[in-house]
């Protein structure tokens, strides 16, 4: 059951997480969701074992942003 939930939870953050990314990046959803999906960030927040799923978005997409840049540029956000 707990599976279900955490699914369900990744569920209504992720679409957050892409509209920060494609904000920041200035790219397209398509391409958002890709770059997020194919990064360590992405595959840690899909993992239960990591507990990622229940951050807000807000973090989720900075730990992407770093794992990425390496930094923050706060102006872009």
């Amino acid at each position: 059951m707990a599976t279900i939930e955490h699914n369900l939870v990744r569920a209504t953050v992720i679409p957050e997480i892409v509209r920060i990314l494609c904000h920041y990046y200035n790219i397209s959803e398509d391409v958002a969701l890709k770059r997020f999906y194919e990064s360590a960030t992405g595959a840690n927040f899909a993992d239960d074992e990591t507990g990622l799923y229940g951050q807000s978005a807000l973090h989720v997409a900075g730990l992407f942003i770093k794992e990425q840049d390496g930094d923050i540029d706060l102006s872009r956000l």
